[in-house]
């Protein structure tokens, strides 16, 4: 299938034809101030598909938007803003005939991996490479100048690193698709962008006040924090009324940690109705706050912070690992995660989150090599574990390091390849904090 042409009408419906029905969605777009921008009706089809064998989004990562955010800010690069848009379905008012499907759909389980193998066909067409670290970044080098292409699903961002590079990408694009130049980049995934002489602002301040209208709590008293500083909460305890409405808002509070790092820690915990009520009583108080990415240092560096807190769980006694990473001063990736497993020692528990933050550092190094921004230092990695410090360098294997085997051998290999050093940092600078523990 391809994108083009739309739909063709065809005689009645063929005899023993698999007929795909389908439905109208429509919604209401709106600006980034929460007006009315316009009415958006799709065609999505319903009807389950067999011939397929996976599925697949082209979906950027976070961890690469900000990246590249920041680069281009750095350089004082132009970055813009498309998004493609799909021919509308014509009626032909003839309800015993039938259309025949010439491109693929919302809806269709083969749709999405379509659109990417068609897009990137065209993108690899005008030169650019598809980036291993991540497949949804397009890499454009013409001599001395470069672009950066970011597809999530049919919205694109690019920059360049000239602006006529830039217009001519996007006028050979618009050749080959229905595609629309929304200028430059003010809006991206619901997410408003204020770009500054100092560096560039994101905000979801609209997205958390419909998450408070929906909760019912934007005329509640607010808290200061977004976690409670006393012992953490167990999984026992009634059942929330409405779990429908809950599992919503809580997946909506996923998606606002992509500005909002100061809630990460909480909102990946186990869900827990008292912890989910104190984050609305923050994010009520502090609708205002987003994420700020500064001008990237040069030369540029990588750093790590890295933290867990030893059997903090008081249910299952599974540490919790955190770890955030700055492209110079612009923190460009963060986690909180519950560790797998439980972990006998406290420098166990530090090591495993030692390991998650160099697999970070060594994707993101990668990340800029393929951007041709390549890494002349090695990766300051901070723990406040001295224990954990000793073991990504020492080379003797004892008792106590046996069970966190295959985690030594990684993170001692990169320091060995000089990619990455480990050094200790006193709790009290330790910024990774943030995403192991309630803080006051």
């Amino acid at each position: 299938m391809s994108f083009r042409p739309s739909f063709r009408t065809t005689p009645p419906r063929p005899p023993r034809a698999n007929i795909i029905t389908g439905k109208w969605i429509f919604k209401h777009k709106l600006q980034s101030d929460g007006t009315l921008d316009r009415y958006k009706a799709r065609w999505v089809l319903r009807a389950p598909c067999v011939d397929f064998d996976e599925m697949f989004s082209p979906v950027v990562k976070p961890a690469t938007i900000r990246t590249v955010l920041s680069l281009a800010l750095s350089k004082d690069w132009l970055v813009r803003i498309s998004s493609t848009s799909r021919t509308r379905f014509v009626d032909s008012a003839r309800p015993d005939h039938v259309c025949q499907l010439n491109k693929s759909l919302y809806g269709l389980k083969q749709a999405p991996r379509v659109w990417y193998s068609c897009f990137a066909a065209r993108l690899q067409s005008l030169g650019f490479i598809e980036a291993k670290s991540d497949t949804s970044l397009f890499v454009l080098q013409q001599g001395s100048d470069t672009s950066f292409l970011l597809l999530y699903v049919d919205d694109i961002v690019q920059t360049a690193s000239t602006t006529a590079l830039l217009h001519q990408i996007i006028a050979a694009l618009q050749a080959s698709f229905p595609m629309k130049d929304l200028g430059p980049l003010q809006h991206f995934l619901g997410i408003p962008i204020t770009r500054t002489a100092a560096g560039m602002l994101l905000s979801q301040r609209q997205y958390t006040l419909e998450i408070l209208e929906r909760a019912g709590t934007t005329e509640c008293k607010p808290d200061s924090t977004p976690v409670d500083t006393q012992d953490k909460l167990s999984c026992d305890g009634s059942p929330v009324p409405d779990s429908t409405l809950y599992r919503s808002l809580v997946g909506a509070l996923q998606y606002l940690t992509f500005t909002r790092p100061d809630i990460t820690y909480e909102v990946q915990q186990e869900p827990h109705l008292t912890a989910f009520k104190r984050i609305l009583r923050y994010l009520c108080g502090t609708v205002d706050l987003g994420m700020f990415l500064a001008l990237a240092s040069s030369p540029l560096t990588l750093t790590v912070y890295i933290d867990a807190d030893w059997a903090g769980c008081p249910d299952t006694r599974h540490s919790t690992s955190g770890y955030d990473v700055f492209l110079g001063d612009c923190l460009v990736s963060w986690s909180s995660k519950r560790q797998p497993t439980v972990s006998r020692s406290r420098a166990k528990a530090k090591y495993h989150a030692v390991t998650n933050g160099v697999a970070e550092a060594t994707w993101l190094r990668q990340l800029l090599l393929e951007l041709h921004q390549p890494l002349q230092r090695a990766t300051i990695v901070y723990c406040d574990n001295v224990s954990a410090v000793y073991l990504s360098t020492n080379p003797v294997q004892h008792q106590r390091t046996k069970h966190v085997e295959i985690d030594l051998h990684f993170v001692r290999e990169r320091v060995a390849a000089g990619a990455v050093r480990v050094l200790h940092v006193p709790t009290t600078s330790q910024f990774a904090d943030i995403f192991t523990k309630g803080l006051p």
